[in-house]
């Protein structure tokens, strides 16, 4: 399966299926998952990490809960480990521009810690 940008997305067994839990948040730009994932991570909009490939200026690190999943054009927050390389993730315009925790792939994402560096 794929999202909206062509990404792989995972279903595990025995796993519930993607949840919607919202759309575009207040204050941020139309392509918003950068946005959504500074809202998540620092509890604010960081206005320069709107731009996906601006999360690829942190450090690399391990999956781990609260890494960011990182690639041109697209990122996510690391929830939980489902299993290899699939984790539970918080997923802003994920698709249909609705914010979905839901399985997602690392495949093709650099891992980075939002933690480790100053843009924030």
């Amino acid at each position: 399966m794929t999202d909206a940008e062509g990404a792989a997305t995972a279903t595990v067994s025995g796993v519930s299926g993607a949840h919607i839990i919202g759309g575009r948040p207040a204050g941020c730009p139309s392509s918003f998952c950068g946005c959504g994932a500074a809202l998540r991570v620092f509890g604010r909009i960081v206005p320069e990490l709107n731009l996906a490939a601006n999360w690829l200026r942190f450090p690399r690190t391990s999956p781990a809960p609260g890494m960011v999943a990182a690639r041109r054009g697209h990122v996510f927050v690391l929830e939980q480990h489902l299993g290899g390389d699939v984790w539970m993730a918080y997923d802003a315009n994920s698709g249909g521009h609705a914010t979905r925790i839901h399985a997602r792939s690392l495949r093709g994402y650099t891992i980075v810690n939002p933690r480790g560096g100053s843009m924030a």
